[in-house]
């Protein structure tokens, strides 16, 4: 795993502002933002976690989703990406 997508998940996890290369976490108030490519993929909200590929199935989305603690687990087969063993259309979800 990337370095940049570990100290991404880090500074959404604790909170903190964060921008390396094409990802980026926002905070506003309590709320953190994890973005890529200025898409949302992960937000955490009241210590709430939910997660999404905004419509982009690519490696970079599935690898910096997998750097999230709370046994995120995404993996593709034959262009279909799985979320923990689970078929996921990549609509948000609560982790």
């Amino acid at each position: 795993m990337r370095k940049i997508s570990e100290e991404a998940a880090d500074a959404l996890i604790f909170g903190y502002k964060y921008k390396k290369s094409n990802t980026e976490v926002v905070v506003i108030g309590k709320s953190s933002y994890l973005k890529l490519h200025g898409s949302c993929i992960a937000r955490k909200i009241n210590n709430d976690i939910t997660i999404t590929n905004a419509g982009w199935f690519s490696n970079v989305t599935k690898e910096r989703l997998n750097a999230l603690p709370n046994g995120v687990s995404i993996n593709q087969s034959k262009g279909i990406w799985y979320l923990n063993g689970t078929p996921w259309d990549g609509e948000w979800i609560k982790i």
